[in-house]
Formats: structure tokens, sequence, C-alpha cells
């Protein structure tokens, strides 16, 4: 299955428009483009000294962690930002935003400590960078570690039920509490927007929250049939080229899911290269091959469950029908025993009664009344077994 996806992923790059790259993308991509990661800090931290964040603000450093903490940690990223006119006094103090992608249905429990050692190694990094501009400066009294914001990014449609707080994961955290480290971290869950609240920041990253949230047939329907296509296409008006690639790389796994043709697909990502997304809320409807697909399949289990009821029924029947004719042969076969019981109980009266002399008529008359026979039927049977 995955490589078939593979070759259609690939097929669909020589069809769409040259410059318009479409790749495998994952949501570390997604927040590895500088503007989508300040749209993402100004609009779903919270924090009031990111609300002005530039994207030249911001440096991805996520390999140089990574290579400490090893591949295990491919899909995390780790950003390095400026920040501007702080309450501290200083201009450009760094802060690093740690974002882990959690895109899978089950929760992670162990991301706390996950983030804490990036937040190690993070200051420990740090450290070393200040040792060589200045020795000894972090043994100073005003010497101050970088600030860290964590972020778990979920897309799952379960409820995190993950502790946000770090000394949640130790043991006895009541008794030694004033003695473990703790912290917490941002969630950022997706499906607690509507997209309505999405599409009301206007900006880029709100666009993918709301294709990501779309995975469920029902889901897919609802985003490009209750969506304004006027909103969208204002939306990706002046986006970067780079944004652009991921927004089209983002919209093809939409595509996909609808299990939508590579050539189709195609023309589709073509007409984002031309800003013009809202397209697709003119004519994606035809294109949901997927919820075709759901009632065609309904239509075939009801279809077969109706055949296997037909066939259930006319087996009975038959059943049924091989039971009655089983207890007919029994009734004929036991009415036929009967029959030869009598005939011999018949034949050893007559010969009896001839054999004692007996007159004619009072053997005639013993068969009438022990076998409910009328005189014709009994004097034909006693002229039958007579002299025999």
């Amino acid at each position: 299955m995955k490589k078939t996806q593979r070759k259609r992923r690939k097929q669909a790059a020589n069809l769409t428009p040259k410059g318009l790259q479409i790749r495998d993308l994952n949501n570390r991509e997604v927040f590895r483009d500088p503007v989508l990661c300040a749209q993402f800090l100004r609009d779903y931290t919270g924090i009031s000294l990111l609300k002005d964040i530039r994207p030249e603000d911001i440096e991805d450093v996520s390999q140089k962690y990574q290579a400490y903490l090893g591949t295990a940690f491919e899909s995390d990223t780790v950003k390095k930002i400026r920040l501007r006119n702080t309450d501290a006094g200083r201009e450009n103090i760094p802060l690093y935003m740690i974002s882990l992608i959690e895109h899978k249905s089950n929760v992670d429990y162990n991301v706390s400590m996950q983030l804490l050692k990036y937040m190690v190694c993070i200051w420990n990094e740090y450290a070393r960078e200040m040792e060589r501009e200045t020795e000894n400066i972090t043994s100073r009294k005003n010497f101050r570690y970088p600030p860290i914001l964590p972020v778990v990014y979920y897309e799952g449609t379960n409820k995190w039920t993950a502790d946000l707080h770090l000394k949640d994961r130790i043991m006895l955290n009541d008794t030694f509490g004033d003695y473990l480290p703790d912290f917490t971290y941002k969630l950022v869950r997706i499906h607690d927007y509507t997209n309505g609240e999405l599409l009301d920041r206007k900006d880029e990253m709100s666009l993918l929250m709301m294709i990501n949230k779309a995975n469920a047939p029902d889901e897919i329907r609802a985003f490009w049939k209750n969506i304004p296509k006027d909103k969208i296409d204002a939306i990706i008006k002046n986006t970067p080229y780079p944004t652009l690639e991921v927004i089209a790389s983002v919209a093809w796994n939409l595509l996909m899911k609808l299990n939508v043709p590579p050539e189709e697909a195609g023309q589709y990502i073509d007409k984002i290269k031309e800003r013009q997304m809202g397209y697709w809320f003119e004519n994606m409807e035809k294109l949901d091959i997927q919820e075709e697909r759901r009632k065609t399949e309904e239509q075939r289990k009801k279809a077969e469950e109706q055949r296997k009821k037909a066939e259930e029924h006319r087996r009975k029947a038959e059943e049924q029908q091989e039971r009655a004719e089983e207890q007919q042969k029994r009734a004929e076969e036991a009415e036929r025993k009967l029959k030869e019981k009598e005939e011999q109980e018949i034949r050893v009266i007559v010969s009896l009664c001839q054999r004692f002399n007996a007159p004619k008529e009072e053997t005639i008359l013993q068969v009438m009344e022990n076998y409910n026979l009328s005189y014709v039927q009994a004097r034909e049977k006693v002229d039958l077994y007579l002299n025999t």
C-alpha cells in the first residue's frame, strides 16, 4: 500500500507545473517553513511577546540538536527565535521553541520527558557557546539561560490524556515535589478549533490546520462545502512561493485521501499555483470518489446481505422440505409395516379357525371384529388365506 502511494505521488510530481514541487510532506516540514511557524507562534501560543514575530526572526536549528539526541527525534523541530523589545531590557534575546508533532490517533504519554531532553540539550549548548565568548560566564550571578517554549502539536482525533506537567511522570512527586524539576508544555490540538475559528485568522497556517483536520470522509466534505471559496483565495493571494509549495503538498495528501486519480489531482494543484484554490470548492464534490466508493460498498453490502438472507431462506425451505419428505417416508413405512403385521395376523386367525373346523362365517366375523373391516373386506381376506 505504501509503495503504491509513493508511486502515485511520484507520478503527480511529473504532472504538476514546473517550479511547484510536490513532495511527501510531514508536519515537521510545515513547522520548518518560517512563514507558517511565525503564524503559529502569533496565533496559537497565547504569548503576547510573540504577537509581532516575523519569519526573519526564526531560525531552524533542529538538525543541531537531533545530532545529539539521535534519529528517534527526527519528526521534531527546534526553532531559535529572536525576541525584540522585551521587558528584560535587552534586545535580541533568544527564545527556543521545541515542537513535538503528534499526528497519531494514540497519545504519547512520555512527551514531557522527551521535551526535557531537548531543554537540557539546548541549555548545555547555549552554555558552551557563551563560554566560548566569555570564559566562566555561566558561573556569574547575573548569567541567565534562555527561555524555551515547549509545544505539542496534536492532530489526533482522540482526546489528549497525557500529563501536562513533568512532575506527574515522577513517582512520589507529592513528597519530593520541591526537589523535582517541573514545567508544562503548550498543547495545540487542531480538533479543538472549529473551521470558522481557524478561518477567522486569515493565514496559511490556519488553512493547513483546516486541511489536516479533514481525515474522515464527513470531515472532508464539510471542509469544502462550508467554507467560502473567496476567503480561501484571499488567504493565498500573497503567499510566498515556498509556503505555497507546502500548501500544495498538504492539499495533495488530501486529494490522495479522496483517491483522486493523479492526473486530475495535478489539475487541482495547478490551481493552487495560480492562487485559485477556491476552484476546489466549485468542483470538489464530483471528485468525492471515496464517498462514491463508500456508497457503492454500502449498496454491495446490502445486496450481499439480501442475497445471504435469500440463500438462508432457500436453505431452510429445502431443509423443511427434506424433513417433510423424510416424515412422509417414515409414515409410509410405518403404515406398510402395520399392514404387513395385520395381514400376518389375519392369516394366523384364518389358519386357526380352519384347524379347529370353525365355520367360515364365524371366521369372517372374527376378522371383522379384530381389524375393523367391513363384511366384504373380511370375506375377501378369509377367501385369500383359506386353504393356504
